[in-house]
C-alpha cells in the first residue's frame, strides 16, 4: 500500500476490462489538490485522464491552488488571510488567488494537450458571496449559486474536458474565491456524476491511526463528529465535503494519494484501489428477514421454483435458515430475497441461494445490488470468497456481478457432494472479496 512506484501488470489488464462497460458513459469529477499539481507525478495522472477519456469515461477537472497560493505569498511578502477559500479572502488574498489559478490552470492544459485531449477553462460557475456569518465578514470568499450544467455537458460531448478553477463569477462579474472541495461537490451534483476523486498528497483517511480503505457515510459522520479523528486539516475539509456529496446522491467519493504513480487507474478499476472509499448506504432497502417473512419468500419463489431456475425450498427448510435470509422492500413490500449460505467445512466461504427478483422489479439492478449487498456481509463475517450456483442466470453473475466461473474442484468439501448428487449440472461462479 506504501510503495508509490507499483505499476499495473499486463496481466491486470483483464481485470480493468470487466470495470469498462460498467463506466462507459459516465462522468467521473476528479478533483486535484493544489499539492498534487506541483508534484512530478502531475503528467502521470493526466496521462491516466487521457485513458479513461479512451475508454469513453467523461471527465471534469476541478483544481486547487492551496499550495501555489501561499507559495506566491510568500515570494511577494504578502500575508494572506486564507489559502483555501473556506475562510476569508481579503483583497491582496484574492489577487494571489486569481494568478495562482491561471498558472496551474496553465499547467493542466500543458499535460492535457501533451496526452492529445482537448480541454476548456469556464466561467461556468455562477457564485455569490458567502458575506457575513457569525460576525465574521468573509470578503471575497464565495459560494456556489449556479453551475452552468448544460455549458459543460456541451463540452463534454464534444469531447473537450472542462477545468474548472476554484474561482466564480457573481451577476455582475465580480471575481470571488471559492473552496475547491466545495467546488467538485457541487460540480458533480449538477452533472449527476457517478464519482468525485480527490487527489491530494496523503494516503487517504486514517482514524484513530488506522488506515481505512472504504468507510460508510455513517460511520465518516461519527468520526468526523468527534474532536480526536486524527485527520489533517486537509484532509478533514475533503472528508466533509466528501460526506455532504454522499448524502446529496453521489454513491461514491474517493479520497487517494496522487503521488502514487497508476494511482488514479487502480483506483477506480481495482477492488482494492490505493485510497480510501466513502459510500452511501445503498443497501437500507435490504433487511435480514424475520419469520413473519416466511411464507411470504416461499409464495415469492414459487415461480421461479416451477420454472427450475431455483431450488425448491419448503416452508420448513426456509424456517431453520431465516436467519440467514435477507429480503429487499420497496414501500414496505417485499419484491426480492436471498439466502446467505454458511458451511461447517469452510467457513471462509459463502453461497448465494434462492436469489430472486419480482418480475416487475427486473432489469432495474436490483439483482446487482443484492448480490452486492450480500458480497459486502459475507465479508464483515469474515468470509474471503462469495460463491453461487446457477443453471440460467450465467451471464448476470460473470457480466454483471464480477464472478468468475470455476469447476466443481473449488466448492467447499460437503457443498461439492451436494452438487454431485443433484444432478442439476449447474454452474459454479466465485467472487473473491
Amino acid at each position: 500500500m506504501n510503495d508509490k512506484n507499483i505499476a499495473i501488470k499486463p496481466a491486470d489488464l483483464r481485470g480493468i476490462l470487466t470495470y469498462v462497460p460498467k463506466f462507459q458513459g459516465q462522468t467521473f469529477v476528479i478533483a486535484l489538490d493544489g499539492s498534487v499539481i506541483k508534484h512530478d507525478n502531475l503528467p502521470n495522472i493526466l496521462l491516466d485522464i487521457a485513458v479513461l477519456r479512451s475508454l469513453q469515461i467523461k471527465v471534469v477537472i476541478v483544481h486547487g491552488i492551496g499550495s501555489q497560493l501561499e507559495q506566491l505569498a510568500t515570494e511577494r511578502s504578502i500575508t494572506i488571510s486564507d489559502s483555501n477559500g473556506s475562510g476569508t479572502t481579503d483583497a491582496a488574498t484574492l489577487d494571489l488567488a486569481i494568478r495562482a489559478s491561471s498558472r496551474v490552470s496553465h499547467q493542466i492544459l500543458e499535460y492535457i494537450t501533451q496526452s492529445g485531449l482537448k480541454c476548456a477553462i469556464t466561467n461556468a460557475v455562477r457564485a455569490k458571496p458567502i458575506g457575513i456569518l457569525k460576525g465574521q465578514d468573509y470578503k471575497y470568499s464565495g459560494k456556489i449559486d449556479q453551475i452552468d450544467s448544460e455549458v459543460l455537458t456541451h463540452l463534454i460531448d464534444k469531447s473537450i474536458v472542462p477545468i474548472i478553477q476554484p474561482i466564480g463569477f457573481d451577476r455582475n462579474g465580480h471575481t470571488l474565491r471559492i473552496n475547491s472541495d466545495l467546488m467538485a461537490v457541487e460540480v458533480a451534483h449538477a452533472l449527476k456524476a457517478t464519482k468525485i476523486l480527490f487527489l491530494t498528497n496523503e494516503l487517504g483517511l486514517s482514524l484513530d491511526s488506522k488506515f481505512t480503505s472504504q468507510i460508510s457515510i455513517e460511520d465518516l459522520e461519527a468520526a468526523l463528529g468527534t474532536d480526536n479523528h486524527g485527520l489533517s486539516s486537509n484532509l478533514t475539509s475533503k472528508a466533509k465535503h466528501a460526506a455532504n456529496g454522499v448524502n446529496n446522491g453521489i454513491s461514491r467519493i474517493h479520497i487517494l494519494d496522487g503521488t502514487i504513480h497508476d494511482g488514479l487507474i487502480r483506483e477506480v478499476f481495482s477492488n482494492e484501489g490505493v485510497g480510501t472509499l466513502i459510500y452511501g448506504n445503498e443497501y437500507q432497502q435490504i433487511r435480514r428477514a424475520n419469520r413473519d417473512d416466511i411464507p411470504l419468500i416461499y409464495h415469492l419463489t414459487r415461480s421461479s421454483v416451477e420454472k427450475d431456475e431455483l431450488i425448491a425450498r419448503p416452508i420448513d427448510s426456509i424456517e431453520s435458515n431465516i436467519e440467514n435470509y435477507f429480503v429487499y422492500e420497496i414501500d414496505g413490500n417485499m419484491i426480492g430475497c436471498m439466502l446467505l449460505s454458511k458451511y461447517a467445512s469452510n467457513s471462509s466461504v459463502r453461497e448465494i441461494n434462492s436469489l430472486f427478483v419480482h418480475a416487475l422489479y427486473q432489469k432495474q439492478g436490483i439483482g446487482k445490488k443484492m448480490v452486492n449487498f450480500a458480497c459486502h456481509q459475507a465479508k464483515l463475517e469474515g468470509a474471503s470468497r462469495v460463491i453461487a450456483l446457477s443453471t440460467q442466470s450465467l451471464s448476470f453473475f460473470t457480466n454483471v456481478c464480477d464472478f468468475n466461473e470455476v469447476t466443481s474442484e473449488d466448492l467447499p468439501d460437503e457443498r461439492r457432494m451436494q452438487w454431485e448428487s443433484s444432478k442439476r449440472k449447474s454452474k459454479i461462479f466465485i467472487r473473491d472479496l
